[in-house]
């Protein structure tokens, strides 16, 4: 089964602030990874070539980084997942900026069932909370997309009843220099 999914926000600011936001991945000030609802994205060393790691049972290492620009995960799990994701940080004509998050792969096996009926769901919540959060850290309005009663109950299911719920994304603290 082939999937691709994608996720975008255009925002109103240049590609070097948004691009501020894509390097501070899986860091100690991680500003795009919506951390508090959703298992923390960590990686065996800083954000780079080969660093290797994921987030909960997602795992994946880096293939590609170009700092400011993009970075492109291939996935090494769950089994069936073939394929990879990558964020993108995208000058628009008009001055703005997009930011999209692409996920891009061949469903095999188990995968065939559990990507439909559960991964996608959460992963598309997850990574609309990261595209609000993002524009929380740079000052704009963010665009909540509520939960479904589907990621709510298998955010329920997956962490025994403890599960945070969705909370508005509050900007995280920058670090002067």
């Amino acid at each position: 089964m082939k999937v691709l999914n994608i996720h975008e926000r255009t925002l109103p600011t240049s590609p070097a602030r948004v691009g501020e936001l894509l390097d501070t991945l899986a860091s100690p000030n991680d500003r795009l990874w919506p951390k508090a609802t959703w298992p923390r994205m960590a990686f065996d060393r800083p954000l780079g070539v080969g660093a290797d790691g994921g987030h909960g049972p997602i795992r994946y290492f880096i293939e590609k980084y170009n700092p400011g620009v993009s970075v492109v995960f291939r996935f090494k799990g769950p089994r069936g997942f073939d394929g990879g994701h990558r964020l993108d940080v995208i000058a628009q004509p008009d001055g703005t900026t997009m930011l999209r998050h692409t996920l891009e792969m061949t469903a095999h096996g188990l995968a065939r069932v559990t990507w439909p009926l559960a991964f996608r769901h959460l992963h598309d919540a997850l990574v609309e909370d990261a595209l609000a959060l993002a524009q929380t850290n740079l000052g704009l309005p963010p665009e909540v997309r509520p939960w479904s009663w589907w990621v709510k109950l298998l955010r329920w299911m997956m962490t025994g009843g403890k599960a945070n719920p969705q909370a508005i994304p509050v900007a995280q603290h920058q670090p002067t220099f």
